[in-house]
């Protein structure tokens, strides 16, 4: 009997890398769970482009239940924008296959994506720059007046009050 095509011929190595870590992911006990986020995160890759360029930054497909396509939003701005494009979204769920109704709204408080935290901290100075910085603060110390000259307002002797 020829041998399946499901299973790798006898003393055939098994695949590694990537691809042999997805498909042992995908036919784990969680491969459905996995499955289903894949699908939506490319029907969510879909019906972007039929979103409002603004719009499409603060909302993600967050599940298909039933009849109804579920969005979430991070404001509330982004909750009322989105309902107003209800029906161009459910129309672009029907081109693609989906048999979508309606559309329902979630808000969070997080942000949908993340900003990485390379992007939140400045670049270091380099040396040439550091030197620069420490040079203008050395003339600004220098060139400075006299705190108590100012206080004393210059022709003044200190400790004595103006009339």
């Amino acid at each position: 009997m020829p041998g399946s095509r499901s299973t790798p011929p006898a003393g055939a190595t098994p695949p590694s890398g990537p691809r042999a870590a997805l498909q042992a992911l995908l036919d784990g006990s969680s491969g459905g769970t996995l499955r289903r986020a894949l699908w939506l995160d490319a029907v969510d890759q879909l019906l972007r482009p039929h979103l409002p360029p603004v719009l499409a930054a603060h909302a993600r497909l967050a599940n298909v239940r039933g009849d109804k396509l579920v969005f979430v939003v991070d404001g509330p701005v982004w909750h009322a924008k989105l309902r107003l494009a209800t029906q161009e979204l459910v129309d672009a769920a029907r081109s693609v296959g989906l048999d979508v109704a309606g559309l329902t709204v979630r808000t969070t408080t997080q942000p949908l994506r993340p900003i990485p935290p390379a992007a939140t901290t400045a670049p270091p100075m380099s040396a040439a720059g550091q030197s620069g910085l420490a040079a203008a603060l050395a003339l600004l110390r220098s060139d400075a007046p006299d705190v108590s000259e100012q206080r004393a307002g210059g022709n003044r002797k200190p400790g004595r009050r103006g009339t």
